[in-house]
């Protein structure tokens, strides 16, 4: 029966029958994989490798506790996108005051021009720690490098780009084979959490939090939803409600699938820092660069090699997603063209934005400001700002008037209030600790 229906559907629905859930699975992976890959970026591998340095596999906890939060969170991202076929900053633009749309694109703009100039920073040191020479020098061409391929690259084929760059998470998985990891004590601290009321485990909890649910992936997904529906010559869901259900399902299975990826990786760079660095008593780690310095002695060229390609990688990865996800709410705001699907002359303004939010990142770096504490610090600022995101995304999401009858069940809902919540009282709890 199998072949008979493959028989009759394109090339892709063939392949799609013969493999089963796994065909299903590959043919809707996109906006969801990429998203969650690139919230592993060089900010994030710092966050982890300090986390799992400092307090060794004791807070690893974290990161099976926030998968669902933050999945319920980016499919709530995605599905104001597809439902709409508009992001987030424009439906805020046409459906609630002023004010608020300009405090949230404000507050995203900080959050992404630290994290921009801190990701830059932490490649080119990772470049200069394995061929040598001046890391400003290497960050100023990797910056010079990611806003080129943004800009002159076809979207198709830089959403192609952007899929392979996801294969380069899976360096830490190989650094994790290669070290000596205490499997019985790395699981009991997965899945029995263990909580402490101090200022440096509560800074940890908030770091690891707002690199896990951090806003610029909001943005990021649901302006990409939008992308693929202009790609693919389809219509929002509230024009084409009769492909509900086939959409949905894509959705939910690439943002699940995707996020479940990011925060495996993140796992797995705890447990392979705890297993090296924490074990031998190094735990002051503040960037990811200097993670993988660390790890060259107790660990061996190979792990070291690894752990700096991929900080590489997931720079290359990461960058696009925090320049174009500035640009998606700036021009959202002001109701500009917007899209990378378009062509330099039809967006200026879109492009200029990547461009002027990655330059201004790549400048602080000239000026003084420390990448080693901006790493770790964009990692808590975007946890503190990620509630109010979170906020604004639901009060989309369960507007009828805007979602038609695809307003959040109550499911998602729960979810997505119980994500904001967690978010705001780490937020608070870290401004109350450090006090």
């Amino acid at each position: 029966m199998d072949e008979m229906v493959g028989q009759k559907n394109d090339r892709g629905e063939v392949k799609a029958s013969r493999w089963g859930l796994a065909g299903r699975v590959a043919r809707a992976l996109g906006p969801g994989l990429v998203t969650g890959a690139a919230d592993d970026d060089p900010s994030g591998i710092a966050t982890y490798s300090q986390v799992g340095a400092q307090f060794g596999y004791q807070l690893s906890w974290i990161l099976l506790f926030s998968y669902p939060l933050m999945a319920v969170t980016q499919a709530i991202a995605a599905r104001i996108g597809c439902v709409t076929g508009r992001g987030i900053a424009q439906n805020l633009r046409r459906h609630y005051p002023r004010w608020l749309l300009r405090i949230v694109v404000l507050l995203l703009l900080v959050a992404n021009v630290a994290n921009l100039g801190a990701d830059l920073g932490a490649m080119g040191s990772a470049v200069q720690l394995l061929v040598g020479g001046p890391a400003l020098v290497y960050t100023a061409i990797l910056a010079g490098f990611c806003v080129l391929l943004q800009i002159f690259m076809s979207y198709p084929r830089y959403a192609s780009v952007l899929k392979w760059l996801t294969l380069s998470l899976f360096s830490y998985v190989v650094v994790v084979i290669a070290v000596d990891v205490p499997w019985g004590e790395a699981l009991k601290n997965i899945f029995v959490p263990s909580v402490s009321f101090d200022s440096a485990h509560a800074m940890a909890v908030v770091a690891v939090l707002g690199t896990t649910i951090s806003p610029y992936l909001f943005f990021w997904q649901a302006g990409q939803e939008v992308e693929e529906q202009v790609r693919r010559a389809t219509l929002p869901l509230y024009v084409m409600p009769n492909k509900a259900g086939a959409e949905m399902e894509r959705m939910s299975i690439d943002t699940w699938v995707g996020m479940g990826l990011s925060n495996l990786i993140s796992l797995f760079i705890v447990l392979a820092t705890a297993a090296t660095l924490h074990a031998h008593g190094v735990t002051d780690i503040n960037s990811s660069a200097q993670a993988a310095e660390a790890l060259r002695p107790i660990a061996g060229v190979f792990t070291f090699f690894l752990f700096a390609l991929g900080i590489i990688g997931t720079g290359l990865l990461a960058i696009p997603v925090l320049a174009g996800s500035a640009a998606y709410a700036v021009c959202e705001t002001f109701n500009w063209v917007e899209g990378l699907d378009h062509k330099l002359r039809d967006a200026r303004a879109f492009y200029g934005v990547i461009a002027a939010a990655t330059l201004i990142g790549l400048a602080l770096n000239f000026v003084g400001v420390d990448p080693i504490k901006a790493l770790y610090w964009s990692a808590v600022l975007n946890g503190v700002l990620a509630a109010p995101m979170m906020a604004a995304m639901l009060l989309i999401a369960t507007n009828r008037k805007i979602m038609a009858e695809f307003v959040l069940p109550w499911q998602m809902t729960a979810g997505g209030v119980v994500a904001a919540i967690v978010m705001a009282v780490a937020s608070v709890a870290f401004i109350v600790l450090s006090l």
